[in-house]
């Protein structure tokens, strides 16, 4: 990489890796997409090839592959933990791509494409559910974000589960009547709840696409179903509790500050679950500013470099306006 690359920023996710490598006047020089990045299921050495297969790509288009970076700015899935953040660090210097390297979790690179300046809050729904929060002075506010075991609720895949219950027990007898009996197997082409809960189990309809009743659940409650409906009530609250503890801890409850929401569940804006979190985010934390990120997080993952790097506005917003 030659003298003119500052960042090279890599955003990746369970599904896919973004890579740009960024000049010291904020000029994207070249881009890059690779696959996935799951180091618990295929170890870090495998998933770190995945990003530089990348990484290499991205080299190549550059047409200056010599000499490593300022900085490499990585915000990876599954770094939930600080230790994991170390290891991840540890791994990515070794493949000498830069002078400096941090890893963050992936959604810092979401808050930072979201935001301004490095301050504010962001909380993501996609598979899962995650929230963050940093300050200029460098602090940070976060959860670990793993699941039921460290107090997670919400995320496509857990909005399906829950519905998923609601829906058996109301067929079944131990349970309120819903709509989503009806709407949940409808959408694989099943008359029963019975038949859609033998086919996931016996694999006719592969477990991974439960995440796809998410968005049967946001059209039950949009018309009318109370049950769906209180499971979006129920997000809404969830999204709200994590965003204003984490303004807390960073001081900012009480001063205007961005509350980012990303992640397909809160970027597909519906309207039930947009207007719960305004209603209940007024009350929490007033001088709160809604914001839904558009840009691609890897813009986040490259200014958080140039942040490391010292670069001034000017380079910060022609870095922007290369992303819309």
């Amino acid at each position: 990489m030659g003298v003119n690359a500052s960042v090279l920023a890599i955003d990746a996710g369970n599904s896919k890796t973004d890579v740009a490598l960024i000049g010291a006047d904020g000029t994207v020089l070249s881009k890059a997409r690779g696959g996935g990045f799951q180091p618990p299921a295929v170890g870090i050495g495998a998933a770190v090839d995945v990003l530089g297969a990348a990484v290499d790509r991205a080299l190549e288009l550059s047409g200056d592959p010599a000499g490593p970076v300022a900085h490499v700015s990585a915000c990876l899935a599954n770094a939930d933990l600080p230790v994991e953040e170390e290891q991840l660090a540890a791994a990515l210097r070794a493949r000498g791509w830069g002078a400096t390297v941090e890893v963050r979790n992936d959604t810092f690179a979401i808050l930072r494409a979201g935001v301004d300046e490095p301050r504010g809050v962001a909380v993501v729904c996609g598979a899962g559910i995650n929230c963050v929060g940093m300050v200029p002075d460098g602090r940070t506010a976060r959860f670990p974000a793993i699941g039921r075991i460290s107090g997670d609720w919400g995320g496509g895949a857990g909005l399906a589960e829950e519905a998923m219950w609601f829906a058996a027990r109301a067929e079944d007898g131990r349970g309120e009547p819903t709509e989503l009996v009806r709407t949940l197997p409808e959408h694989f082409g099943l008359g029963s709840m019975y038949a859609l809960i033998e086919a996931l189990h016996l694999g006719r309809v592969e477990f991974e696409r439960r995440h796809e009743l998410a968005p049967v659940l946001f059209a039950t409650a949009a018309a009318g179903d109370a049950v769906a409906g209180a499971l979006v009530h129920r997000l809404a609250e969830e999204v709200v509790t994590m965003a204003s503890v984490a303004l807390g801890r960073l001081d900012l409850l009480g001063e205007e500050a961005p509350v980012v929401l990303g992640g397909g569940v809160l970027a597909a804006r519906h309207p039930q679950l947009d207007a719960k979190i305004g209603e209940l985010l007024a009350v929490r934390a007033p001088k709160a500013e809604i914001r839904v990120v558009t840009r691609p997080p890897v813009l986040g993952a490259a200014l958080l470099g140039l942040d490391r790097t010292g670069a001034d506005a000017a380079v910060h917003e022609r870095l922007r306006a290369q992303y819309g």
